[in-house]
């Protein structure tokens, strides 16, 4: 999952930017509103977590001129403030939750679990490609009755290709998504990556379900 933060206080920043990435995230973050609006507005993410007091433009103002252009990201409020009528507001311009500070990051985690399966229209934590299952909540991955143990990056990979099953993803959308990377056509990280994925998933079973697409990517599962 790739996450913007926007946060001005450098502790808390810092704070939720450790442990997204120790739980897979890849994060962007800014400390201003400006910069968060511009990369808001200009690369693909799966969630915003976004302060509501911030130098430039507030977080509000960055929600409502977001909603206004039909970006509909998932959104979570930051707020030092537990007045009702903030909170209701940032809801009624479109946020998608909130957490007053202080909090916990797995709260903030699980919630941004939440707001992103809400979005896509999933009602559960769990993905499907066959006989292959990956539990994103408690991060179990199983082919039949088989457990598979993966690192943290392998399974962000496996996640990105799982979450379409049968869609093409190329190189350079799996480097932005999963590492955070502009696409070094010289670098065959990707290839690796997916070969230590193909002999946990594939190797010691009868159908194969990740494709190389030459000339274009990777894919799992068929055709739709």
């Amino acid at each position: 999952m790739r996450v913007l933060v926007v946060e001005d206080q450098e502790r808390i920043a810092s704070f939720i930017e450790k442990g997204l990435k120790e739980q897979g995230f890849v994060v962007d973050l800014t400390r201003d509103g400006d910069d968060g609006y511009a990369l808001a507005t200009t690369e693909p993410y799966d969630a915003i977590v976004l302060d509501i007091m911030l130098p430039g433009r507030d977080g509000l103002s960055i929600l409502k001129n977001l909603r206004k252009k039909g970006n509909n990201v998932p959104v979570l409020l930051l707020t030092a403030r537990s007045e009702l009528d903030e909170r209701l507001e940032g809801l009624n311009l479109g946020a998608d939750d909130y957490m007053t500070k202080p909090f916990y990051i797995e709260e903030l985690i699980a919630r941004l679990h939440t707001i992103v399966r809400r979005s896509a229209g999933e009602a559960t934590h769990l993905l499907k490609v066959e006989d292959l299952f990956m539990d994103l909540v408690n991060r179990v991955v199983k082919r039949g009755e088989e457990e598979i143990q993966l690192s943290m990056r392998e399974f962000s990979l496996l996640e990105y290709l799982m979450k379409s099953p049968g869609r093409v993803v190329s190189r350079m959308q799996i480097c932005e998504h999963v590492w955070n990377y502009s696409f070094d056509p010289d670098t065959n990280l990707v290839d690796v990556y997916i070969q230590r994925i193909r002999k946990k998933v594939d190797k010691e079973f009868p159908t194969k379900l990740i494709e190389t697409v030459r000339g274009v990517g990777y894919r799992i599962g068929k055709p739709q």
